[in-house]
């Protein structure tokens, strides 16, 4: 984008079309939220792998504690450190399917959403030409100099716009119906793994209550 005084003055152009400018205020507000959740998203996801991480330190811990003798705790070492290693399978795939599922989506759509804020500017600098195309004319014909120069520069801004608007308006309606369609894909299935890994850290705390208690 074009961070300038030219930047300034289309961002602060009026859309004469309640599409686009609904569209520009809304990109600029999911932009924001997404660079947010994305941001979130990954730090989630470290958190994940950063656990089972520990959950290997922990295990091996156990079980070189484990190898040490034949005794019952040496024994009751080597159980434990199963269960942990197990749990740090669970977790390592809980963080990989959420970088896959959610983070990996949400930086997709970062950048598809930067790219069509990017089609609104230039939309909006086409805008701006084509109403200075139209002053510049008005100015010509009082003047009664240039007329055809100015006429000619009129028609060629106001098919460029015209273009640009007709395009641009189906792709940022292409664009959210593949949106609404990936997030919702990938929530589902995100939600679908998550039930099954907590349903194996459920059974995999239940078997650490069962060793504990020496019922196996």
């Amino acid at each position: 984008m074009v961070k300038s005084a030219d930047g300034v003055i289309v961002s602060g152009v009026k859309d004469v079309d309640d599409f686009f400018e609904h569209e520009r205020t809304f990109l600029l507000e999911y932009h924001n939220r997404v660079k947010d959740a994305s941001a979130k998203s990954d730090r989630m996801t470290r958190s994940h792998k950063s656990a089972a991480d520990d959950y290997n330190r922990i295990g091996s811990s156990l079980y070189a504690l484990g190898t040490q003798d034949s005794t019952d705790i040496c024994k009751f070492f080597l159980k434990v450190s199963e269960l942990f290693d197990k749990t740090r399978k669970i977790e390592a795939r809980v963080s990989a399917d959420e970088d896959l599922k959610l983070s990996d989506l949400l930086k997709y759509y970062l950048r598809e959403s930067q790219a069509a804020k990017d089609l609104l500017y230039r939309r909006s600098r086409s805008l701006v030409d084509y109403e200075n195309a139209n002053k510049a004319l008005d100015k010509a014909r009082a003047k009664n100099k240039d007329v055809l120069q100015a006429e000619t520069s009129q028609q060629l801004c106001c098919q460029k716009f015209e273009k640009i608007s007709e395009s641009a308006k189906q792709e940022l309606i292409d664009f959210k119906t593949r949106r609404v369609a990936a997030f919702r894909k990938n929530l589902v299935e995100l939600a679908e793994l998550e039930l099954k890994h907590a349903k194996g850290n459920l059974q995999l705390l239940q078997n650490c209550l069962a060793v504990l208690n020496g019922d196996t």
